[in-house]
């Protein structure tokens, strides 16, 4: 029995604030809140109106990183963003190192 599969290159991604919950498993309240709390960074929340954000990959995958920290942590999400800041941090650090590397030998 074939299985239909629904997918999205994530790098082009662009989620309203619906989908993006419903995507994430959570409640709209729960993104507008951590949107409230600066832990979801995007040049396109110039508006208040929650109805017309736009939410790119980079958000998705971070909300995935904080809802996971505060599960595993039972810590606010203050607390979520910032450890959410530092594995990105690391990420990045370590990408970076990679493409180093090779140049080094």
């Amino acid at each position: 029995m074939p299985h239909e599969i629904d997918a999205i290159l994530l790098e082009d991604a662009r989620f309203t604030l619906d989908e993006l919950a419903h995507s994430c498993h959570v409640s709209r309240e729960w993104v507008i809140e951590r949107v409230q709390f600066d832990l979801l960074l995007n040049e396109e929340y110039s508006s208040s109106d929650p109805a017309t954000w736009l939410f790119d990959s980079r958000n998705f995958m971070r909300v995935k990183r904080i809802i996971a920290v505060e599960r595993d942590f039972e810590c606010n999400p203050e607390l979520a963003g910032l450890v959410a800041d530092l594995l990105e941090e690391i990420e990045f650090l370590r990408t970076h190192l990679k493409a180093i590397e090779p140049k080094q030998r």
